[in-house]
């Protein structure tokens, strides 16, 4: 990448600083070596912590899902999947045992060379495919080719734009019958305070040198990532609310029982489910 590119990538994507950071780190690293230093970035951890025990935690979020989701065990081993936003595997070890194919997307290209050493290790290499991302918005997986699209703790952390056009993107590769569940963050009061720290963070990210340290800092990364924050309404208007009922069909709000969740679209059901974090909620739907 030449280095007007990677400026001009910069000045788009500030949020997008710690990724690429930790990118370079682990291409010099092994996926364990990786989730020892930079774990926190996927997993909140670091130290004392292997990549054995962050793909259990994965695995039990994967079984814990899918059957939230709707999917009995052992009913997905015909199924094609894209997990968009694998970092290095967590999940995607996980999944990997459980679906016939596996398409690991992320925006950069040393996580997905971590991830195959992951799921080598810990999942089912013949299932996976990986998918580069380096623009962060589209899907280089053919339209209507998967029978499940999936992101969890991803679309937070783009702009709301890039966040926006994965939504599309994800519908788009789903077939007829298939299935979309989308993680999402939405505003909590403690956002007063969040969103301008995470957007005065952003715009020192935009000074390289400064951003090579701050990237590595995980306070600062934490905050950065503060990149946007979506309701329900705000997703559904993206793909049109037209949809709701026709292209789509059995369309759920997941969201935690101590969160109130406001929906203006008809036909659209809400669930409250239990460990869901108060900030986040995901969209459900089925591809009619």
């Amino acid at each position: 990448m030449t280095l007007l590119r990677r400026i001009a990538q910069r000045l788009r994507r500030p949020q997008g600083v710690p990724w690429r950071s930790a990118g370079l780190l682990t291409e010099s690293l092994t996926a364990d070596e990786a989730v020892r230093s930079t774990g926190w970035v996927f997993d909140n951890k670091i130290g004392d912590v292997s990549l054995a025990s962050f793909t259990n935690s994965g695995e039990d979020e994967v079984r814990r899902y899918l059957n939230v989701f709707g999917f009995p065990e052992h009913s997905t081993s015909e199924l094609v999947m894209v997990e968009i936003g694998s970092g290095i595997g967590r999940m995607t070890a996980g999944f990997s045992k459980r679906f016939r194919t596996v398409y690991a997307a992320d925006i950069d290209a040393a996580f997905l060379e971590r991830c195959r050493e992951t799921v080598f290790h810990h999942g089912e290499p013949k299932a996976l495919r990986t998918v580069h991302m380096p623009d962060g918005r589209t899907l280089d997986i053919e339209s209507g080719s998967v029978d499940l699209a999936f992101s969890y703790i991803t679309l937070q952390h783009c702009n709301s734009n890039d966040a926006h056009s994965l939504v599309t993107e994800a519908v788009r590769v789903t077939k007829v019958g298939g299935l979309i569940a989308l993680n999402f963050r939405t505003w909590t009061p403690l956002d007063a305070a969040l969103v301008p720290l995470g957007g005065l963070v952003r715009v020192l990210w935009r000074t390289p040198k400064i951003a090579k340290y701050m990237a590595r800092v995980r306070v600062l990364t934490r905050l950065g990532w503060q990149a946007n924050r979506l309701s329900p309404d705000d997703v559904l208007a993206t793909l049109g609310l037209d949809l709701v009922g026709s292209r789509l069909r059995d369309v759920t709000i997941i969201h935690s029982p101590r969160r109130r969740v406001s929906v203006s679209a008809d036909n659209v059901q809400r669930r409250a489910v239990r460990r869901i974090h108060p900030s986040h909620w995901w969209l459900l739907a089925r591809l009619a």
